[in-house]
């Protein structure tokens, strides 16, 4: 049985390279317990997104070798629900902006009820970014760490109510950084990848920690940054936009393997 799971779990990554989605289970389950250490609503609410992303892993495969349709890209899973198909990207398109939902409405007070939504929609669109960048070693881990580390410094609130709500995003900072910091090594080596359930989870937690801790206008900027990213990514390659520009380029191979050397043409070597 552990042999199958082992198998289901093994991928090939941009580079022909073997890796494995159990580090992305690993991260899940790392910031799921941690995370349950402060609220176990939110604890709940990362298990739950866990959960939706390691089913997007497991099955979208399975689907393509089946010869079913699979889709690509937010708009592309969205269209293929208006069309009566419920596909796992799809059902993580509903589910984590329900569980941010969730998440924002049972946060400590102060809240009031449009920031519950641009909130959810912080988290929500935060999972799915950090998903967008894992397409290379290490280049999601590399955004979301330096973020968590800043949203877990202490700071001093005005009030009680400000300080329970800023103990929770520090709590989440945290239970996001740790199983990340512990996956890099794995990440950067090519041994293994977030995948779905990884990235996701991590995007959630860090995503919900800024909703927490950060002040209204920084939220609502940040939203709007993520948002935009999202819409630009469903026309442009974050990959090619980051080939094309020197110094993200140098920042995405840092700490990677070099990419393997094509075999000689067969029929042209000595």
């Amino acid at each position: 049985m552990i042999r199958a799971l082992r198998a289901e779990l093994r991928r090939r990554n941009f580079a022909g390279r073997e890796v494995t989605l159990a580090e992305g289970a690993l991260v899940g389950l790392g910031v799921t317990v941690l995370a349950a250490r402060g609220r176990g609503r939110d604890a709940a609410v990362l298990a739950g997104v866990t959960a939706l992303g390691l089913a997007d892993d497991v099955l979208e495969p399975r689907l393509r070798t089946a010869g079913h349709p699979v889709s690509k890209g937010l708009r592309g899973h969205l269209g293929r629900l208006r069309e009566g198909h419920l596909t796992t990207g799809a059902a993580k398109a509903l589910g984590i902006p329900l569980l941010a939902g969730a998440a924002a409405l049972t946060a400590p007070a102060p809240r009031n009820g449009p920031m519950v939504l641009a909130d959810a929609a912080l988290a929500a669109g935060t999972a799915n970014l950090a998903n967008l960048l894992d397409l290379r070693p290490g280049r999601a881990l590399k955004v979301v760490l330096p973020a968590a580390a800043a949203l877990a410094l202490p700071s001093v609130a005005e009030d009680a109510a400000r300080a329970a709500r800023d103990a929770d995003g520090r709590a989440l900072a945290v239970a996001a950084l740790l199983p990340g910091a512990l996956a890099l090594p794995a990440d950067l080596r090519e041994h293994g990848m977030l995948g779905d359930a990884g990235a996701n989870v991590l995007g959630t937690a860090l995503g919900t920690a800024a909703a927490r801790r950060l002040p209204v206008p920084a939220r609502l900027a940040l939203l709007a940054g993520v948002t935009a990213l999202t819409l630009a990514s469903e026309r442009h390659s974050f990959s090619a936009v980051i080939a094309a520009t020197p110094v993200l380029d140098r920042l995405d191979r840092l700490g990677r393997r070099p990419a393997p050397v094509p075999d000689p043409d067969p029929g042209t070597a000595a």
